[in-house]
């Protein structure tokens, strides 16, 4: 295991091991044969907890056992003397198990399972972990039912803090250990338990506490996953936070026809074809409980609740982004007039994040909306002009006036201000840190070290202590990536991906920054007239983020990167256009965020990887993954396949069938034939031009 070569068994060691497996398979075959019909006898019971021995990790073997005891708790209820000696034995059986592998998943659970029926002592519990805790002190198994039967005993969080202290003491390469020590402390910190409060008086010790190991052994990896929650707990709001709107506060709309115009103009975006607006909340973490009981939105324009939707690829109910739609073309509006519309949320509990805080921050988003031209249907375009993605196509924005689309967070109001009043405390904290990393890698060239450092320094700018420098140190972050991308082979994609991330952070966190990356689109045609298109092309991007800044794109160039997944870009709801050409984008599960995206009419995946890399389809039902969150339309593909061999399409179904297409490239992909133009034609009637010909 773990990379161990096997050694070759001598003569002898495989005669033992063929006739260990030969008795395996006769228990085997008695087993399955008593598990069918049913037999619980205590001969039958026997020869399982035998092969139990021999093979811990059989589930089948141990849902058995559960059977068996649940057939005889029937008789059992009236006896509770043998009801407890029917469950001693089986924490016999799972203690003569685990010393055979205890490291078992079926095990722990089966013994979790008996003792969860309360009739069992667990006096002899601890005696237990300790003997295999002491055998391997990092058996994440052993602490993970640590915490069960600490539960169970009605156990201390600050007796159990201390034990990860003495264990740590004892030898700090302990994973599991700092590991259990982050859960009880988050615990104890959420109920702001008596000598946990204030939360800066902890942090401040137990970075102390995790100094002693990075310093003593800086190549020992254990320390330094707890220093970085330590991080993650110290610049992270525990309470979820509104960071970005769309329309943002104090913004004018102004509806002109099926084109609506942000501000002076400059944004124009085209209104969906049943003439909805999308009103987008974008918080810093996944929470749940929006509708209209927690957000009110006032205009005259409303009558009746509004609908909110979890902008979420796999069907939950939490989500970092929350949208609902103002349905403009079904509204008797006055040309001319300006309709004022304001947000309202965090007056009342509801809004809970996943990890069970609420938001506590009332909050208002006003905006304006005028009324120029009265709403009418998208006309058809016969034939027209294909959107082109050449450089002469499009002109540099000159002016930092003309930019007065690019909206940013501090545009929100709050009752309440955002910035905790621990922030100062915080950002000093980090600050230390950071002079201590740099002290440590003067002295040791450590890539963990620089990891570190290049975190620390992430960490400091994203505090919003430091929102007047805004990534003051993305420089020296994305070196030390450089660095780290050249020291360290083996996690060269993860230094990539965060590099990615700390680059668009960079790019997005200004509008300085962002003007750079905006051009105008020359070749207008009737579907993308007058738009402002973000190029972020050719930065060898390998995931997104930062997105609560780009809430207002429409169109938008991400070619020639490296991007594997598009995870992010869901919520840019007012998105038209996108070109995600030569990426490294490998199924059309990868493009899975498209589907949520109304407005989107213009799509290029062309020379991606689709179709070049195989697909387990035995890890799956269907050979999609998606097909598992997704009602499947079977008639409606089966028709649509006709005599088309489609089986292989069904990715591609998935996708596009909720999309309103007019433009599509798919050339340059391995899957890209033939057949599947002519089922994507099927697919969407809508589309006009496919891989750059006319369809008209």
């Amino acid at each position: 295991m773990h990379g161990r070569p096997r050694k070759a068994l001598k003569e002898e060691d495989e005669a033992a091991s063929s006739a260990k497996a030969e008795k395996l398979r006769l228990l085997q075959s008695h087993f399955l044969s008593n598990h069918h019909n049913r037999i619980y006898t205590k001969e039958a019971l026997e020869a399982n907890a035998k092969l139990l021995e021999i093979n811990p990790e059989w589930h089948t073997a141990w849902n058995y056992r559960k059977l068996a005891v649940q057939h005889f708790l029937s008789y059992s209820h009236s006896d509770p003397n043998s009801l407890k000696s029917l469950l001693d034995e089986e924490l016999k059986v799972v203690e003569s198990a685990l010393r055979k592998n205890f490291k078992s998943y079926s095990a722990w659970q089966h013994r979790k399972w008996v003792l969860s029926k309360g009739h069992s002592s667990i006096d002899n519990e601890l005696r237990l972990l300790h003997a295999f805790q002491k055998a391997d002190p990092r058996n994440f198994h052993a602490w993970n039912y640590r915490r069960f039967v600490a539960e169970l005993m009605k156990r201390s969080d600050e007796d159990e803090l201390k034990y990860t202290e003495e264990v740590i003491g004892i030898n700090f390469s302990n994973y599991s250990a700092w590991h259990n020590r982050s859960i009880i402390l988050s615990k104890l910190l959420k109920r702001k338990a008596e000598g946990y409060f204030p939360k800066e008086h902890v942090l401040k010790e137990e970075y102390e506490f995790v100094h002693n190991a990075l310093f003593t052994d800086p190549d020992d990896q254990s320390g330094w996953f707890y220093h970085l929650w330590l991080i993650d707990q110290t610049v992270k709001s525990d309470s979820p936070l509104l960071v970005s709107s769309w329309p943002s506060h104090g913004s004018n709309i102004t509806l002109q026809g099926n084109k609506c115009l942000h501000g002076s103009g400059l944004l124009n975006c085209t209104l969906s074809g049943t003439g909805t607006l999308p009103v987008i909340l974008y918080f810093n973490q996944a929470v749940e409980g929006i509708n209209s009981s927690t957000v009110t939105l006032k205009s005259e324009l409303i009558n009746g609740d509004l609908v909110w939707k979890p902008l979420s690829t796999n069907n939950s109910n939490t989500a970092q982004v929350w949208v609902t739609y103002l349905i403009i073309g079904n509204m008797k509006l006055q040309m001319s007039k300006t309709y004022p519309l304001e947000i309202s949320l965090g007056h009342s509990k509801g809004i809970v994040s996943s990890s069970g805080y609420h938001y506590g921050h009332p909050s208002q988003i006003a905006f304006k909306l005028c009324i120029q031209t009265a709403y009418t249907e998208p006309a058809e375009e016969q034939g027209g002009k294909i959107t082109s993605w050449e450089d002469n196509d499009f002109q540099k924005l000159e002016h930092f006036q003309e930019s007065e689309f690019i909206v940013s967070a501090d545009q929100l109001t709050t009752e309440v201000d955002h910035i905790p009043t621990t922030s100062i405390w915080c950002a000093e904290a980090i600050d230390k840190e950071i002079t201590k990393f740099r002290d440590l890698l003067s002295e040791f060239d450590c890539k963990i070290g620089k990891l570190t450092l290049a975190r620390l320094l992430a960490a400091l700018d994203s505090l919003s202590s430091t929102h007047a420098k805004k990534m003051v140190h993305a420089e020296e972050v994305l070196q030390l990536y450089d660095d780290l991308i050249k020291l360290d082979a083996t996690h060269f994609e993860y230094y990539k991906d965060e590099r990615s991330l700390v680059l668009l952070h960079q790019i997005t966190s200004t509008r300085e920054s962002l003007q750079t990356y905006c051009h105008y689109y020359k070749g207008a045609t009737k579907t993308i007239a007058g738009y402002v298109c973000l190029q972020l092309q050719n930065l060898s991007l390998s995931r997104i983020r930062c997105i609560e800044n780009l809430l207002w794109v429409q169109m938008l160039d991400l070619s020639h990167n490296e991007l594997r997944s598009i995870e992010g870009l869901e919520a840019m709801q007012l998105l038209s256009c996108l070109n995600l050409s030569h990426n490294k984008l490998c199924s059309f599960t990868a493009l899975g965020p498209l589907r949520l995206l109304r407005s989107l009419k213009v799509l290029n995946i062309s020379y991606n990887e689709i179709g070049s890399h195989s697909i387990d389809t035995r890890r799956y039902l269907c050979s999609s993954p998606l097909s598992h969150t997704e009602e499947f339309a079977w008639d409606r593909f089966e028709i649509l396949s006709g005599s088309i061999s489609a089986t292989k399409f069904w990715e591609a179904f998935l996708i596009f069938e909720s999309l309103n297409l007019t433009e599509l490239d798919i050339k340059g992909n391995a899957i890209a034939d033939e057949n599947l133009r002519l089922f994507l034609v099927r697919v969407l009637p809508t589309l006009k031009w496919l891989d750059g010909g006319d369809l008209s």
